[in-house]
Formats: C-alpha cells, structure tokens, sequence
C-alpha cells in the first residue's frame, strides 16, 4: 500500500470517529466543518432529517467584500464562523455538537469555532 493510501485511510477513521460520537444526539444539531488549502465552510445539519439547515463559505458572495479586506486564512475563517452564527440565529438555532471532519482542532478550524461560540452558539 503506497503511502498516499496510508494517509488517506487514516484521515478516514479519524473523521468517521469524530462523526460517530455526534450522529446519536436527536436533539442537536451539528456544525460540520470544511475546508482545503484556500476556502472554509460549515454547515449546521440535521442528521435525522438529513437536511443542511444553515451553511457559510468563505465562497458566499454576501461576505465577499470582508473577506476580501482578510489578510490571512485565520481572518477568513473568522469572518465565516460569525456570518455562520449570525445566520443560526436568525433560524433559531442556539446550540450544537462540533463536528470538526477529522481536521486537528487549530488554526483555522479553532478560529472557526471561536468566532462562532463568540456569535452566539454554544457547543
């Protein structure tokens, strides 16, 4: 197995195992994070009726204008964690499980989750 397999494979349980934890609460919802080398997003799910209930981008042309002033990822990540919080609110959402995709929980993932905690949500 090369080693590019390896990784992926490891990446795979990491996530699933994060994931598994969260699917049993009915009565939350959950905040799943995304990102790659140049974009963030989240969405808040509900996994019994398997629909996204709210959902930000760092690609949401409503917030391209601040992010475009970002100077950096963590910025970025920032901005979409309080659009994201802004929008649970107005849907009435106050509080849900963090699903952080098998991501290590720094950086931008952690800006993320800060900025929106900071909006309102509680985790």
């Amino acid at each position: 197995m090369s080693q590019l397999k390896k990784e992926l494979k490891r990446f795979e349980r990491r996530r699933n195992r994060s994931k598994k934890a969260k699917r049993g609460s009915s009565n939350q919802y959950r905040l799943c994070v995304s990102r790659s080398s140049k974009n963030i997003e989240a969405q808040i799910i509900d996994d019994n009726k398997g629909i996204t209930k709210v959902s930000a981008s760092s690609l949401n042309k409503s917030i391209q204008s601040k992010i475009a002033n970002a100077g950096s990822k963590i910025e970025k990540s920032i901005i979409v964690g309080q659009s994201l919080a802004e929008k649970a609110k107005k849907a009435k959402i106050s509080r849900v499980v963090f699903d952080r995709n098998g991501y290590p929980y720094h950086g931008r993932v952690k800006a993320l989750a800060d900025a929106a905690r900071e909006g309102g949500l509680e985790f």
